[in-house]
């Protein structure tokens, strides 16, 4: 249970989830193994440190046992390495959501936001404000809730008190269908998570 409460936060490496369970290797990959056989947890390869892997329950895991509030937070920034794409998408989607404010950094922020990333959210029926690339450390304060969206930002911050959702950098591809795949993923784990969040 403490595995699924932990995944149902963000995706964690397997080392990471050691590390914050206190868990032997071995245990931890007994019930591990045993949660992907029953279909509740996947596996995804970082795109930074391609070494790492990210685990993530799967969207049905939980279904028919309802959202409680597991976490609180004043404020949720939403990061990426370049704050062009998926961290601008993660806020804006946010605000859809959560009456919780929120907004989005970069680690190494880009001079603008990408266009691919704007039409994704059109195609949506989304708006995104076109607001200039912004700097993590310009932007977050100690209570902030972060949320990286990128695992290059991930394993950059490390460690840090936040969340992960490893989501693919649809740049990398450029297609349209990259786009509205990580537009469409950022959706669906902000309509899973928003109501686990209450005010602080």
């Amino acid at each position: 249970m403490q595995i699924v409460d932990r995944l149902a936060l963000g995706d964690v490496s397997p080392s990471d989830l050691q590390d914050q369970l206190g868990m032997s290797s071995s245990l931890l990959a007994h019930h591990l193994n045993a949660l992907h056989r029953v279909g509740m947890l996947t596996r995804s390869r970082s795109e930074a440190d391609r070494r790492r892997s990210y685990l993530r329950l799967r969207p049905d895991a939980l279904d028919g046992l309802g959202a409680t509030p597991v976490r609180s937070a004043r404020r949720i920034v939403f990061v990426c390495t370049a704050n062009s794409a998926r961290s601008q998408t993660a806020a804006t989607l946010w605000g859809y959501a959560s009456p919780i404010p929120a907004v989005s950094a970069g680690t190494h922020p880009a001079a603008e936001v990408d266009p691919r990333a704007v039409r994704s959210a059109e195609r949506h029926g989304v708006r995104i404000p076109l607001r200039k690339p912004r700097a993590l450390d310009g932007v977050a304060v100690d209570d902030d809730l972060l949320i990286t969206v990128c695992d290059r930002a991930n394993e950059e911050l490390e460690p840090h008190a936040g969340l992960h959702w490893s989501v693919p950098d649809p740049a990398r591809d450029g297609s349209d269908r990259a786009f509205d795949e990580a537009f469409e993923t950022i959706s669906r784990r902000i309509g899973e998570w928003a109501p686990r969040l209450t005010a602080a």
